[in-house]
């Protein structure tokens, strides 16, 4: 049996630029929000990690999407941008779904981040499903 390794450049640059997009849509979530996050993970809020947690897949679905079915990187980056407005859209609708949302996670009350969870998995599994190659 012979290993063809001729994928491997393929697979590195669309593996690094997959983490640079979800570093990208996690700075830029990080900064929608009105709690802090990272601090309140740090300090054992649960909630805060659910919701980021909910957010971060409900990209990386569509993200995955992109990535394989993109004829280049721009192509890969355009629609992995079209997904990152569909979870922002996603957390505002959730804002209004669900009052006081940060206030909620900043005090660790579950059900409003596992609902901001799921509308964000919801949304990415939905935008995924509506990408056609």
């Amino acid at each position: 049996m012979t290993i063809s390794m001729a994928g491997l450049p393929a697979f590195l640059l669309y593996f690094v630029v997959g983490v640079a997009l979800i570093a990208a849509f996690a700075a830029v979530y990080l900064r929608l929000t009105a709690h802090d996050e990272i601090a309140l993970i740090r300090a054992g809020n649960l909630s805060a990690a659910i919701a980021f947690g909910g957010n971060l897949v409900g990209f990386a679905v569509p993200l995955e999407k992109a990535i394989s079915q993109a004829s280049s990187i721009p192509d890969c980056v355009l629609w992995a941008v079209a997904a990152m407005i569909i979870q922002f859209a996603a957390y505002g609708v959730a804002r209004v779904a669900i009052p006081d949302l940060s206030r909620k996670i900043e005090e660790d009350r579950l059900p409003a981040a596992a609902m901001l969870a799921v509308i964000a998995v919801i949304s990415g599994t939905l935008a995924a499903a509506s990408m056609t190659a």
